[in-house]
C-alpha cells in the first residue's frame, strides 16, 4: 500500500503572467477552505503530476500544483526551436512563487519540494519566511556546486561507469574532455534538429540511470516524449552550468533564517542522484528539522516507502491524527533523525 490518498482533479485551473512572455500553468486542489500548500517539482523542468496532489488530504489541504517556467503546460515550452531561456532562473522562480501566492490570496502556505524543488524551496524560503509555515523536502538537495559535479560531472559514475562513458561517447571529439555540461547545452540548442534530439535522449538515458533502487535500465518513460525530453534536458543543463544561480553554500550558511520553520526531510538510503550527506548537512544546520530516512529506497519519489514518509509530514502537519498515522501526528517534530525500512514484497 503506497498511502496516497485518492486521486483527485483541480478545482480550479490558470495561466499566470509572470512577465516576459511567460505563462505559468497552476491548479489548486482539495479543500478551498482548507490548510493552504504549495509544491515545488524537481528537474528543473519536470513539471508537476497527479501523484502530487495524492501527498495531501484532500479534505484538509488547499494544494497549489503549477508548472515552471518553460514546462509542463507553462508557455513558451523549451522544447521550441527559437526557445530562449534568459528569463528562467532561479531568482525569476522565487519571484514566480510569490506572485501565484498573491494571485491566490494566500497570506502562508506550507511548502513542499523534491530533488531540485528542495534547493528552490530554500531558496524561496530563505527570502521570504514570514510566508511559509512548515516545510517538507524530499530527495534532498542544497544548491551546491559539489552536488551538482556528483550527478552530471562524474561524481557518480563510481556506481555507473558503463552508462557514464555512453554519456561521454555521444559527443564529439574532444568535447568529453572539457565540461559535459556545456558540450550537451550546445548541443540541445544545434540548428540541426536530428543533433538537439540525438543530444536529448542520450542526456535522457543517463538522467534515467540513477533514481531507482535497484536501478532500472533502459530510458524511464516519462522521457519517451521527445518534446519532454528536450525540454527537460535544456532546462536542466542551463541551470547546472550556470551553477543554478545560488552562492556555493549559501542555502546552508543561511539556513538560520528558518529557526522558527518546522520541516520534514525524507532522502532514500540508496539515492545516488541526491546522496544523503545532503540531507545530513541541512538537518545538522536546521535545529527544527527532522530527517527520515527511508531504508531500500533511492531517489524516485514513487518508491511507496518515501511516499508514506511524506503523507506521514503534510498529515502531521495539518493535525490529522487519522488516516495512516496516529501515533506520529501527535509527536512534535525538531531534532530528530528516524530510519524506516521499506520491506521487500
Amino acid at each position: 500500500m503506497s498511502g496516497l490518498y485518492q486521486a483527485i482533479e483541480p478545482y480550479e485551473t490558470g495561466m499566470l503572467e509572470a512577465g516576459d512572455g511567460n505563462l505559468l500553468y497552476w491548479e489548486t486542489c482539495g479543500n478551498p477552505n482548507g490548510k493552504p500548500a504549495v509544491v515545488l517539482h524537481g528537474g528543473p523542468g519536470s513539471g508537476c503530476t497527479p501523484w502530487h496532489r495524492r501527498l495531501f488530504d484532500p479534505a484538509a489541504y488547499r494544494v497549489v500544483l503549477f508548472d515552471q517556467r518553460n514546462c509542463g503546460r507553462s508557455t513558451p515550452h523549451a522544447s521550441e526551436p527559437g526557445i530562449d531561456l534568459a528569463k528562467n532562473t532561479t531568482s525569476h522562480l522565487v519571484e514566480d512563487i510569490e506572485l501565484l501566492r498573491e494571485r491566490l490570496d494566500i497570506e502562508q502556505w506550507l511548502v513542499l519540494g523534491g530533488s531540485w524543488g528542495c534547493s528552490l524551496a530554500l531558496t524561496y524560503a530563505e527570502r521570504h519566511p514570514d510566508r511559509v509555515t512548515e516545510m517538507v523536502l524530499f530527495g534532498v538537495t542544497t544548491g551546491r556546486r559539489a552536488e551538482a559535479d556528483w550527478l552530471f560531472r562524474g561524481g557518480v559514475s563510481l556506481f555507473f561507469p558503463e552508462q557514464w562513458e555512453r554519456l561521454r561517447a555521444a559527443l564529439p571529439t574532444g568535447a568529453a574532455e572539457g565540461d559535459i555540461v556545456q558540450a550537451y547545452n550546445r548541443l540541445l540548442f544545434d540548428s540541426d534538429a536530428a543533433v538537439r534530439e540525438r543530444a536529448a535522449f542520450e542526456w535522457c538515458m543517463w538522467e534515467s540511470a540513477t533514481p531507482a533502487w535497484p536501478p532500472a535500465p533502459g530510458l524511464a518513460p516519462r522521457f519517451t516524449d521527445p518534446k519532454f525530453a528536450l525540454a527537460f534536458a535544456r532546462i536542466v543543463t542551463h541551470y547546472i552550468r550556470h551553477d543554478m544561480w545560488i552562492e556555493d553554500g549559501a542555502l546552508l550558511r543561511d539556513v538560520e533564517r528558518l529557526a522558527d520553520i518546522p520541516a520534514l526531510l525524507v532522502n532514500g538510503r540508496f539515492d545516488f542522484q541526491s546522496p544523503i550527506v545532503n540531507a545530513w548537512a541541512l538537518h545538522r544546520a536546521w535545529p527544527r528539522s527532522e530527517l527520515v530516512i527511508v531504508d531500500n529506497a533511492g531517489h524516485a519519489a514513487d518508491n511507496s516507502g518515501i511516499t508514506r514518509e511524506l503523507v506521514r509530514a503534510t498529515d502531521r502537519f495539518a493535525g490529522n491524527e487519522g488516516r495512516n498515522h496516529a501515533t506520529d501526528a501527535r509527536q512534535p517534530l525538531g531534532g530528530r533523525l528516524e530510519s524506516r525500512r521499506e520491506l521487500a514484497g
